[in-house]
């Protein structure tokens, strides 16, 4: 991914607010659709911008849940996500659609235009249209899982003379369900015979949109009343991903294992081309370094960190991850004020301070931390839990993929008889497998979407910022701002507001 061209750049620095403006490029009318090196530049481009959302992704799919808003060294920036605080008047990250319509227009001005592309390889031009259909169909199944009902533009934004006609209402979620399910259609059509380029994890593939159907189905039947025609879609789709395994937790994580063979769709992450976002979720080295972990020992003898907006996990977090045998523990770097051991995790330890997220701690480049860890959308661990989960709605015994993942996190210390699950109730299954994903994706950006997709009880039951004054119930879907409807008439607020 390194034809980031000056051009792309250029077309790519626009900041819409809605959809009202949001220009297409002049670049489309003077010829540049007829040059394939120039499709294949807009092509990583979308790329490019697609990462810069990274963060936006893991905001919503994640600090709206109960995995964040412990106790920690900062003031966490984000206190209104954690507290379910929300309403139409806060200038969140939810305003103007999150800028999602940016990134769509440049995916829909590639789908309409590539194709007039003259490719030596046709083939190549189909699977780069297999993957852009694939990240649209990702992209309005985020915005879907968001705000439920919300516009659907599928060509790019050309007259910017005549704004009202780019005015577009909210459509129902089944419809935007609809045209989600189509663009994972289209991808796989378009990758049928088409699988032999852009092989890298940094990509989108033929396994990622498969993964995505899984994902997608199992949401539809769950929330939108699909039952087990959906859900037997989901297990099919996801019984279909292969060529990846479960790797040993040594191998997953940092820059050298970037490659590793559970990634299946990634944001790549590189020094002087883009850095990711979870510095929020260490601390400044100055506050940490003279500290000691929860073993005794000093964190400047093993740790060095530079982040900022410090986000720290939650007491249910840390008591979830404090099995010792569990590797996944060390998801986290417990943060206290002396050298003693502080194992088993206390509540309301006075000498506890905060915690750091070890998972995508940066690079230390002679005192400066390069975060260019890449970061997965979609890994083999997800393709197993889901199917885990599409299994238990049809009845099955989802244990073995239960199992898969339970195995790898214990390595060693894995004992059949005390960490192996048996097959029980689908609510017990249900729970088991929430929880395991909850353990499992710690900082993935998974939760708060998780806890949607098994039902709105799992939502209040899990997460207590959701109950409001007397034990109302919070709307699950985001708000719009007062300022989008003000300026969009054709625009209803989510109900709830």
């Amino acid at each position: 991914m390194r034809r980031y061209i000056l051009v792309i750049v250029t077309l790519f620095t626009f900041s819409a607010c809605n959809l009202e403006t949001s220009p297409e490029s002049d670049l489309t009318y003077s010829g540049f659709w007829e040059k394939e090196e120039a499709a294949k530049s807009v092509f990583d481009g979308i790329y490019s911008k697609f990462r810069s959302y990274g963060n936006t992704m893991w905001l919503m799919g994640e600090l709206r849940s109960d995995m964040w808003g412990g106790k920690g060294i900062e003031n966490a920036h984000n206190q209104d996500l954690f507290t379910n605080d929300i309403n139409p008047t806060k200038d969140l990250y939810y305003k103007d659609w999150a800028n999602w319509y940016a990134m769509l227009h440049y995916i829909n001005d590639f789908i309409k235009n590539v194709p007039k592309t003259p490719f030596s390889n046709i083939k190549e031009r189909d699977n780069m249209l297999a993957q852009v259909y694939g990240l649209r169909a990702y992209i309005y199944y985020v915005m879907v899982k968001s705000w439920g009902d919300v516009p659907i533009v599928l060509q790019p934004l050309q007259n910017i003379d005549n704004l009202i006609a780019l005015k577009t209402p909210r459509a129902p979620k089944e419809k935007v369900m609809e045209q989600i399910k189509s663009d994972i259609k289209k991808s796989l059509d378009l990758f049928e015979g088409n699988e032999g380029f852009y092989k890298s994890r940094v990509y989108w593939s033929k396994m990622a949109t498969l993964t995505l159907k899984g994902d997608v189905y199992l949401w539809s039947g769950k929330v939108l009343s699909g039952g087990n025609e959906d859900y037997t879609e989901a297990k099919n789709a996801l019984s279909q991903v292969s060529g990846y395994s479960l790797v040993s937790y040594d191998n997953l994580w940092g820059v050298d294992n970037d490659n590793n063979q559970e990634f299946i769709f990634a944001l790549d992450y590189k020094k002087d081309e883009a850095t990711h976002y979870y510095g929020s979720t260490t601390a400044r080295n100055s506050d940490v370094k003279d500290k000691y972990d929860d073993q005794g020992r000093k964190i400047s003898t093993f740790l060095y960190v530079e982040g900022g907006n410090y986000n720290s996990p939650s007491n249910k977090t840390l008591l979830l991850l404090d099995d010792v045998k569990d590797l996944r523990r060390a998801s986290f770097i417990r943060i206290y004020e002396d050298d003693a051991t502080y194992i088993p995790f206390v509540v309301d330890n006075p000498k506890y301070l905060g915690s750091v997220l070890s998972k995508f701690v940066g690079r230390n480049e002679s005192g400066a931390i390069i975060n260019e860890n890449n970061v997965p959308i979609y890994r083999y661990a997800d393709v197993l839990l889901l199917l885990a989960e599409a299994k238990n709605h049809l009845g099955e015994d989802p244990s073995d993929e239960i199992n898969q993942v339970r195995q790898r996190a214990y390595g060693n210390n894995y004992s059949v008889g005390t960490h192996g699950y048996m097959n029980a109730s689908q609510a017990v299954n249900a729970k088991a497998i929430l929880d395991e994903r909850y353990k499992e994706f710690v900082g993935e950006g998974k939760r708060w979407w998780d806890l949607l997709r098994a039902g709105d009880n799992f939502v209040y039951d899990e997460v207590a910022s959701m109950l409001g004054s007397g034990g109302v119930k919070k709307p699950i879907y985001l708000p719009i701002t007062a300022a989008m409807i003000a300026d969009d008439d054709t625009l209803e607020q989510t109900p709830g507001y």
